[in-house]
Order: C-alpha cells, then sequence, then structure tokens
C-alpha cells in the first residue's frame, strides 16, 4: 500500500459519500448458511469485529438510519450475515461478531465457520472494515481473525469505535496503537479511522473511503 493510498479523503470525495449513503438503503436478505448467501454481483463491504464491538450501530449511523440494522446490548444478537443494498451501488454486509456471546459453543462455531466460508469465498468483496473497540485496544481475537484475513488474501481496515468514551488526547494514541498493529499484517490497510456511531466522528472520512474502496480507488 503506497502513502497516496493511504491518504486522508479529499472534502470531494466526502460530499460524493455524504450523498451516496443519505440516499436509500434496503435490507436485501440475512444468510445463515454457506448455501442462503445472495448471488454475487455489486461491490460488498463487509463489516467484522468482536461481539458487541458496534457493528450494527456503525451501519445504522453511516446510513442514517436507526434500524436498518438491528441492534442490542447483548453480545451475539447478529446471527446470521446481513446484506444491504446501497442505492444499487454497493452492498454493505454486516457479519457475527466473534468473541464472547451468550449463545452455545456449537452456535458459535457455526458462525465462525459461516464468516469464514464468507471471507474466503466472495469475489465481490472489496474489503473487511474490522471494527476494534478503541477503549480496548486489538485484542487476542482480532489479531487471529487479522491473521485469517492476512491468509486468505482479503483486503481489511481497522476501524475504531466508541471513541466517544476517550478523552480528546487519548484518540490518536489509540489510532497509534492500532496502525503498529496493523503495519504487522499485509492484507491490513495502513490508515486506521476512529469513530462514533453516537456521536457522528469520523463517519464522513469512513464513508469516503467505502466508496474509494467500492469504487476501485483505493
Amino acid at each position: 500500500m503506497d502513502e497516496s493510498q493511504a491518504r486522508a479523503r479529499s472534502a470531494e470525495e466526502i460530499e460524493a459519500a455524504r450523498k451516496l449513503f443519505a440516499g436509500p438503503c434496503d435490507f436485501v436478505a440475512g444468510a445463515a448458511s454457506f448455501e442462503s448467501l445472495i448471488p454475487v454481483s455489486l461491490p460488498e463491504i463487509a463489516f467484522a469485529g468482536r461481539s458487541n464491538v458496534g457493528k450494527s450501530s456503525l451501519v445504522n449511523a453511516l446510513t442514517g438510519r436507526r434500524t436498518l440494522a438491528r441492534t442490542s446490548s447483548s453480545p451475539g444478537h447478529t446471527r446470521q450475515i446481513n446484506f444491504f443494498d446501497l442505492a444499487g451501488r454497493l452492498l454493505l454486509v454486516d457479519l457475527p461478531g466473534y468473541g464472547f456471546a451468550q449463545v452455545s459453543k456449537s452456535m458459535k462455531e457455526t458462525w465462525q465457520d459461516l464468516a469464514s466460508a464468507y471471507l474466503r469465498g466472495r469475489p465481490t468483496l472489496k474489503r473487511v472494515c474490522l471494527l476494534i473497540d478503541s477503549r480496548h485496544g486489538v485484542k487476542d481475537t482480532d489479531r487471529e481473525t487479522m491473521k485469517n484475513l492476512d491468509a486468505a488474501a482479503v483486503s481489511y481496515q481497522l476501524v475504531l469505535t466508541k471513541t466517544d468514551y476517550l478523552k480528546l488526547a487519548e484518540i490518536p494514541r489509540a489510532i497509534a496503537a492500532a496502525e503498529a498493529v496493523a503495519r504487522k499484517h499485509g492484507a491490513a490497510h495502513p490508515r486506521v479511522l476512529p469513530t462514533s456511531s453516537e456521536t457522528g466522528f469520523g463517519l464522513p472520512d469512513l464513508r469516503a473511503e467505502i466508496l474509494a474502496v467500492a469504487a476501485g480507488q483505493s
């Protein structure tokens, strides 16, 4: 990844992305098995991360909707792969969380196998946004997922969530720590994006990044 690809997005790119994400976004389907995945069509951007890291909340915040993706305070609420069509331009994909979840071991393994099969066998998948709780940093389960994505040669980018819980001076340190981890992984994008679904912090930049990736410009 060269320096130009890791740059911040321009005002024009941010505005184009704002307009896209302000447009129609509809739930397409949920897949509980590899066989039930929808046919490949549009470019896909997937959201992965530990249970309760805020994946569904981020999808809702990016699209300016409260209930597009179902959220819950109980970890493990997303129990299938959910597809959302963004204005006929790209698909946002909400993956089941990994790590702690209040479900059986067999159910966790089923979710993990489904997510792994999707990540390895989806030719339209352009990037995975790997969400990291900014309060806790990269955990061992995140590192394991990063290794698996490296092995599958799936491009991914670390996205910090819940930065509204941090003091302002703590955010640059959280970014630097995550970037240090990303540099050790071949498939990881070098730039880490901080966000807050509650305040909207960082969302314009993330929208622009997603649009650029889907359009093949990053």
